[in-house]
């Protein structure tokens, strides 16, 4: 097991589908939420400029640690190194967009 662990965090936040790259990861005191810390991107060595990679960036900038709910999270996989960063939308079709939520159980029948 390397030292210093990285995780892919895959995860749906209002229509889209987020894939992330964090260094650590713990379930959180607040029940129902996953802790994600020190968010991993990409160095550009290169011209090339990634807009997604860029997006995310921004949207985690000044970030210390962000709280994602446990019913959101679609898969977190330990990798050997970080990859790019990508934001896809979900289509109305696609079978992901619906999620099951919690429902009240019904009241019992009075016979």
């Amino acid at each position: 097991m390397p030292s210093n662990p990285v995780f892919k965090v895959v995860f749906y936040n209002r229509n889209q589908i987020y894939e992330v790259y964090a260094r650590a990861i713990y379930q959180s005191e607040m029940y129902g939420f996953i802790e994600v810390e020190e968010f991993v991107f990409g160095e550009h060595t290169q011209l090339l400029v990634d807009p997604a990679e860029e997006k995310l960036k921004n949207e985690f900038a000044g970030v210390k640690r962000s709280y994602i709910p446990m019913h959101s999270v679609v898969r977190i996989d330990e990798v050997e190194k970080e990859g790019s960063v990508k934001v896809s939308e979900v289509k109305a079709g696609d079978k992901i967009a619906q999620f099951p939520f919690p429902t009240p159980a019904p009241a019992p029948n009075k016979d």
